[in-house]
């Protein structure tokens, strides 16, 4: 295996966790400020709940936590494929171009969140987890089965 392609989602994971702490560094002094601490939170709450209740500003940082809990998956399973079979210097370019665009997204959602903006920061690292998504079907598909 190698370890060297695992190191961009091993990156994007201590992000989420950085965005998370970030989120809730926000949002729960929102709620206390807003009158609606946790001990007040109706049972079965949900996060979309405080939408049009908190600051747009802070609810962002929830927006992008919860975004990174989606398409990255896939980046993820990807890597790990990759990973596993073999993988190639533009494969390590693509895993650290989608992480890097990742956190810049994140950032700039979190922040000034100007859609057209972020749309083409979330295209860019689409394109870079569609190379890596086509890798990993070529790998699978075209494995030499002596060799593994």
């Amino acid at each position: 295996m190698q370890a060297q392609m695992l190191a961009p989602a091993a990156v994007l994971v201590a992000w989420s966790l950085i965005m998370l702490i970030w989120m809730a560094g926000t949002r729960l002094p929102a709620m206390s400020k807003a009158g609606g601490g946790l001990g007040k939170a109706k049972p079965g709450g949900r996060g979309q709940d405080l939408e049009g209740v908190l600051d747009d500003r802070v609810n962002w940082k929830a927006h992008n936590y919860a975004h990174l809990m989606e398409q990255p998956t896939l980046f993820y399973a990807v890597s790990l494929i990759i990973a596993l079979l073999g993988a190639a210097a533009g494969d390590m370019v693509a895993a650290w171009i989608y992480v890097v665009v990742r956190i810049v997204h994140s950032i700039w959602q979190a922040t000034v969140n100007v859609v057209s903006v972020r749309f083409l920061l979330f295209l860019l690292s689409t394109v870079a987890l569609i190379y890596l998504a086509y890798r990993a079907v070529a790998l699978t598909l075209f494995a030499d089965l002596t060799t593994l």
